[in-house]
């Protein structure tokens, strides 16, 4: 049986920039297909626009505001918000609150830096 507690996984900074706690993936767990994190952006914060070739992701807000961007189209987004992010569309998250920025990020296949193609300097 995985089970992970979100205070006890230690964070690392993924590709794009952003804060990451894996909860559940290959790398930890039996899971293979699939992983769970969550992602944290400070006051002001914000993701390098990217994309995933491979992978389509789910991000669902727990804390915070903020703003995505996804192939161009810009949206506030809350708490309670689930945003579907399909393999190739570029996206970028702004934290435009006053509290950290928290989310999870659902990823299928599960996410690797090599799966992760940054588009702006």
């Amino acid at each position: 049986m995985d089970v992970k507690n979100l205070n006890e996984v230690p964070p690392f900074t993924t590709k794009d920039g952003s804060e990451i706690r894996e909860l559940l993936a290959h790398r930890n767990s039996a899971l293979r297909n699939q992983s769970l994190a969550e992602a944290r952006l400070p006051v002001g914060g914000a993701t390098q626009e990217h994309y995933h070739p491979r992978t389509e992701e789910i991000y669902y807000l727990t804390h915070g505001t903020g703003r995505i961007r996804i192939e161009g189209e810009t949206r506030d987004v809350r708490v309670g918000d689930a945003i579907a992010i399909l393999p190739g569309q570029r996206h970028k998250l702004w934290n435009t609150g006053a509290e950290s920025l928290r989310l999870l990020c659902c990823c299928a296949p599960a996410y690797e830096h090599s799966d992760t193609v940054i588009t702006e300097p």
